[in-house]
């Protein structure tokens, strides 16, 4: 089947029926911004960031919305364009209290990008004199409905990437917010805190409890690794100050995961740096443990296996994997017993 082709910025690029402007756009290298926008979701053309301009049509267009057509011809960048995204963008400066200075989100913050791009520095329009309260009341997010801009980005993780339903708009006009069932907070409704909604948030509404004020996205080093909770091998970034964790986001363009994550790998991660860790391995004796090197230790234990092997069978002897080990990990601790010690007693503690 022939390509259908349509004209972005002068030049002529092909497309394939149901794609929209914004896709075909994003293929061939052109940037269009998006606030609302969510890849593989509903599109929703609700910010109006990524109108564009197209020869023939009343007024410009929401990119992420409007289907790619034969023989279109699409301006990406042209004076009206930047003048209604610049206006867009103080609407959305003037929906909340956007203070970049002690906003968590400070350096990752889509519409802060937005306004720094399109120069706005100041807007025309009056702010909203009463604002919803902060929801700090659950361990693990804030929802800070003043830097909402009900882009919608959040439903759309809750409700078509993660498939929770536990979110969605409420109330109308000046008072519409982000509400769960029966506009509860978050630890009083459905949400498991998945912390999709947090992954895919442009602004500082919604952010990491647990970060707060532990460091700036320029202040920290993004490290890959894989999560360690379950054989599925979500792949994470570690968002590191000092050699100390600071935040867990997921990699959004990776498998399996491709930017989803379970409670356990967005905010399970204190005890890496927790102080009760053990850092050397202890021998109790007469009561009291006392530190060993690795080699006593490991002595000591494989001694006392083969005691108890030979005095009552492989059987009497059962082990448990860590859920904070790696996968190979477990995979070495269920062969030491299958194959060393003769017995199928292996579990693993995520069953518990």
């Amino acid at each position: 089947m022939a390509e259908s082709k349509l004209k972005l910025n002068g030049v002529e690029v092909e497309f394939s029926p149901g794609e929209t402007i914004l896709q075909v756009a994003e293929r061939n290298g052109v940037d269009i911004p998006t606030l609302c926008y969510l890849k593989d979701c509903t599109p929703t053309g609700a910010c109006r960031m990524c109108v564009v301009e197209v020869k023939g049509a009343r007024t410009l267009v929401a990119s992420c919305a409007m289907p790619a057509g034969e023989g279109m011809e699409v301006q990406t960048d042209t004076d009206k364009v930047r003048v209604a995204r610049r206006l867009a963008v103080e609407l959305l400066l003037s929906s909340g209290v956007h203070n970049c200075l002690v906003c968590e989100a400070n350096g990752e913050c889509k519409l802060q990008a937005l306004a720094y791009e399109y120069g706005v520095d100041a807007t025309r329009f009056p702010s909203p004199t009463e604002i919803y309260p902060i929801e700090d009341d659950n361990p693990l997010i804030t929802r800070d409905f003043s830097k909402c801009i009900l882009c919608g980005r959040c439903v759309q993780a809750c409700n078509e990437v993660q498939v929770n339903r536990a979110i969605g708009f409420g109330y109308r006009g000046a008072e519409a917010k982000i509400v769960t069932t029966g506009d509860r907070p978050y630890d009083q409704s459905d949400c498991v805190f998945c912390g999709q909604c947090v992954q895919v948030c442009p602004t500082g509404a919604l952010t990491e409890k647990k970060a707060k004020g532990l460091g700036r996205s320029w202040e920290t080093q993004k490290v890959r690794t894989t999560c360690p909770y379950c054989g599925v091998g979500c792949q994470l970034w570690l968002h590191v100050k000092d050699n100390r964790i600071v935040k867990v986001t997921a990699v959004e363009e990776a498998q399996p995961n491709r930017g989803r994550l379970c409670v356990k790998g967005r905010f399970g991660y204190d005890f890496v740096n927790s102080p009760e860790r053990l850092t050397k391995p202890l021998i109790k004796e007469d009561g009291e443990f006392r530190e060993a090197s690795w080699d006593e230790a490991l002595d000591l234990v494989a001694n006392k296996f083969l005691e108890i092997k030979e005095k009552h069978g492989p059987d009497a002897i059962a082990g448990v994997s860590c859920a904070r080990s790696t996968n190979e990990d477990s995979y070495q601790m269920q062969k030491l017993f299958r194959a060393v010690i003769g017995t199928n007693n292996i579990d693993h503690c995520a069953r518990t």
